[in-house]
């Protein structure tokens, strides 16, 4: 048995949750330590690897998860939540060892409210299948990310992640109604399943985007939507990412929104993607107003085609992953990116008045030290802007530390502008070095939140800078 828990510890938590759901060997540490962040990715924090989860604990019921927790936090035994894996910040990294608490076994969907517009689950359900149930009663969820068949629903409220359809409905964190989740010593806490309420702070945001720092999340009640009676697609191409730019800004503005807004530059072509779901007229007048706009920055019709397309195979990485690397032991995880070029997605959040001037400055940055911009996107909203930078040259040891002291020169320009590093995927090991930074005197108060909730700091330790 390779693990440093002793016997009588595993014994302790197999008469929890059952000998069959304690696992200890060493394919099973291998398999759970990590999710698709590889260390060749993780630049800085390249060492977070070099430990193993030291068992993985399948509850199947809330109370199981609190008798763990409890038992954890009497030990003093790092708990890491885990749902899907799915991560790409390494969010699940056991930085401290420790227990490994996969929820996948509760994947209920326990209440599905037709009139309220909301479903109550259990933490561990997957999104694919949460929108398979719906998809019979005519509902469907409003979180849409790449992810759909292989993320569960406590994992992308833990890193508040954000969908194809999330100009239309927000990010997963808007979508939250009602969350149960136990605390580091055990209790077990319920926020009301209602949208709305002035008594008192709302405590889902403790957990919406916090990566289990604070307790686990075994239940959600989420808001849901009928699935839409019309939607129409369009293209629209630009000369300039600044045109396209301006035509999304304007149509938000004057209250636009399109389910899927995505506006990328790629190979010097500029295109503009465009879904409009909902009701009959309002879907037409949508779309009327939005090709208005769109002619008047000096766009250029494409069709339907390529949206068409993109929606498509919108979630084709995902299932790629899910056959060849999901669950698979770490080597194979991590060779899918042996043989590319040493490259980062980067996902920053700013006021939508500086997006244009921080893609100047941050493009400056970038050419001064050979890295090429292959991608420049926003995604859903103006202020939600991304690019995929790659070196151009160089020993692949020399470009890549580079490229990890260009990295942190761009995301610190993002900060000193007034906007967030990351609005998309969390912040894991990948970027906990500079979290302090954007954070600043509000990282005292998350810290203090911490240190009385959970002072013995068991709750994946190491993440959120804590």
């Amino acid at each position: 048995m390779t693990t440093t828990l002793d016997n009588t510890a595993i014994a302790s938590l197999s008469r929890i949750v059952g000998a069959e759901n304690v696992l200890a060997d060493a394919d099973s540490l291998d398999r759970y330590t990590g999710d698709s962040l590889s260390p060749s990715r993780a630049f800085g924090a390249a060492d977070a690897f070099e430990r193993l989860a030291d068992v993985v604990v399948r509850p199947g019921c809330t109370a199981e998860v609190a008798d763990v927790v409890r038992w954890a936090n009497e030990h003093r035994i790092p708990i890491v939540p885990y749902g899907g894996g799915t991560g790409v910040m390494g969010a699940v990294v056991p930085a401290h060892g420790g227990l490994v608490l996969d929820v996948k076994r509760m994947n209920r969907v326990l209440e599905v409210d037709a009139e309220s517009l909301t479903a109550r689950v259990e933490a561990g359900i997957v999104l694919g299948d949460l929108e398979a149930v719906l998809s019979e009663n005519g509902l469907m969820i409003g979180h849409d990310p790449y992810s759909v068949p292989i993320a569960t629903i406590a994992g992308t409220i833990s890193t508040n992640g954000v969908g194809y359809r999330a100009c239309a409905h927000g990010p997963m964190g808007e979508q939250v109604v009602g969350l149960e989740a136990v605390l580091p010593d055990g209790r077990v806490i319920e926020t009301r399943d209602i949208p709305k309420y002035s008594s008192g702070p709302n405590l889902n945001h403790l957990f919406i985007g916090a990566e289990g720092a604070f307790g686990v999340i075994t239940r959600a009640t989420i808001r849901i939507f009928r699935v839409p009676e019309s939607s129409q697609f369009a293209s629209v191409g630009f000369d300039s990412f600044e045109e396209g730019f301006n035509a999304a800004s304007e149509m938000l503005a004057v209250g636009i929104r399109p389910s899927l807004l995505d506006l990328t530059e790629e190979d010097g072509d500029v295109t503009f993607h465009l879904l409009f779901e909902g009701f009959t007229e309002g879907v037409a007048a949508q779309a009327k107003r939005a090709e208005a706009i769109c002619d008047a920055a000096g766009g250029y019709s494409l069709g339907t085609e390529p949206t068409e397309h993109y929606w498509t195979y919108r979630r084709e990485s995902a299932e790629n992953y899910k056959l060849t690397a999901l669950g698979q032991p770490r080597k194979v995880r991590w060779n899918r990116w042996r043989r590319r070029r040493g490259f980062d997605y980067l996902h920053v959040a700013l006021p939508s008045s500086k997006v244009l001037e921080y893609k100047r400055q941050a493009g400056d940055i970038l050419a001064a030290q050979g890295i090429a911009v292959a991608e420049y996107a926003i995604w859903s909203r103006p202020e939600l802007f991304s690019m995929l930078i790659l070196p151009e040259s160089g020993d692949p040891s020399e470009a890549r530390q580079r490229l990890a002291r260009t990295v942190d020169r761009v995301l610190e320009l993002a900060q000193d502008m007034g906007g967030a590093m990351e609005y998309c995927h969390g912040v894991g090991v990948k970027l906990n070095h500079l979290l302090a930074r954007e954070q600043g005197a509000s990282h005292d108060v998350i810290r203090q939140l911490k240190q009385t909730l959970d002072p013995n700091n068991i709750m994946n330790p190491g993440k959120l800078a804590l």
